[in-house]
């Protein structure tokens, strides 16, 4: 028979490779006589003694030849009983292997957004694959329903219910397999499932939107952002104005420094100088001119070289007033 030695350590002995299938199978059966006795917090401690073993198949495999409703009161059984463990970490390695497993599995919603949610809580992060897992078992579902509020509060028949930090590791998956557009609709479905986004939430979709220069859906965020009464942080609102910028829509930059103005939400040097950048780049000296005003309103005073183009621009323009007036603002602060 062949036998495949592999080095368990330097200085220690060889083993085989049926040995080590012999461990990995052991794992298994422990965890399966772990749950038929519902001693569910003795399997952390069965997956730390195999740390060492890399198992073919899920440990938790055998939980297919039980039905959907039976898999479910286990797994929401085991969730609660993990909960008490200290370190709250200890079982992120169970929890790992579950979470792949059910997102693997024919019904992976609702229990895949619960096992999420309790690895969140436990003060972890799902291992990476997990986006793309929780992504395509989302997208599958959806072409059954509809109503994105409808499939979060599916969490509620199995005792769970959707948060923020849930809802934002789904969106968070959506983002990272090119599914922007579905991140947005669970952004627009969170608050009818009771679940205030949040500035993570709107993070992260903007983001995602900005890469690939959805200006106008990025506006509509920043508008209901704004509405919630959130205050965007300095580095989504430079990465909107540049996008806007790159895309040569300065008209649309400039509404949203004067919607955050209007707000009373400060608004950088960066996006200042951005969108007068953008407005000269597009030959809109008039804007350019206005937003120059707003700069020095608020004490920010233009690189030189910009401050010189508007004048200029507006002066070779005809506008020779609104130059003059430009001109004059410098002057006054010196510059």
């Amino acid at each position: 028979m062949f036998k495949l030695l592999i080095p368990k350590r330097p200085g220690h002995s060889f083993v085989t490779f049926s040995s080590i299938h012999s461990v990995c199978l052991s794992l298994e059966e422990s965890v399966r006589a772990a749950v038929e006795s519902r001693k569910y917090r003795q399997i952390p401690d069965l997956f730390t003694a195999s740390k060492e073993c890399c198992p073919a198949s899920n440990p938790f495999s055998f939980l297919s030849t039980f039905s959907l409703a039976r898999r479910t009161q286990v797994i929401d059984e085991m969730l609660q009983d993990f909960i008490w463990i200290r370190p709250r970490y200890h079982p992120y390695a169970t929890y790992s292997c579950l979470l792949t497993y059910v997102l693997q599995s024919p019904d992976p919603l609702p229990l895949g957004l619960a096992i999420v949610q309790r690895v969140l809580r436990s003060g972890c992060v799902p291992v990476p694959q997990t986006h793309l897992l929780l992504s395509s078992a989302w997208m599958e579902r959806r072409q059954q329903c509809e109503s994105v509020s409808k499939m979060l509060l599916e969490m509620e028949s199995i005792g769970y219910g959707p948060d923020c930090g849930t809802c934002n590791y789904l969106i968070s998956s959506l983002c990272k397999v090119d599914q922007s557009k579905e991140a947005v609709q669970v952004l627009r479905g969170m608050c009818k499932s009771g679940c205030v986004p949040d500035l993570d939430t709107y993070g992260i979709v903007i983001g995602a939107m900005c890469r690939i220069r959805r200006i106008t859906v990025v506006a509509e965020l920043m508008r209901e952002m704004v509405k919630f009464g959130l205050t965007p942080r300095q580095e989504i609102v430079v990465k909107v104005i540049k996008t806007m910028k790159a895309r040569k829509d300065v008209w649309r930059a400039v509404e949203v420094i004067e919607l955050l103005q209007t707000e009373g939400i400060l608004v950088g040097f960066e996006s200042y100088e951005s969108v007068l950048e953008g407005c000269l780049e597009c030959g809109e000296y008039v804007l350019a001119g206005k937003v120059v005003m707003g700069m020095t309103n608020r004490g920010f005073i233009p690189y030189i070289r910009a401050r010189q183009k508007v004048v200029e621009g507006l002066a070779n323009a005809g506008d020779w007033k609104f130059a003059y007036a430009v001109r004059q603002r410098f002057t006054e602060l010196k510059s």
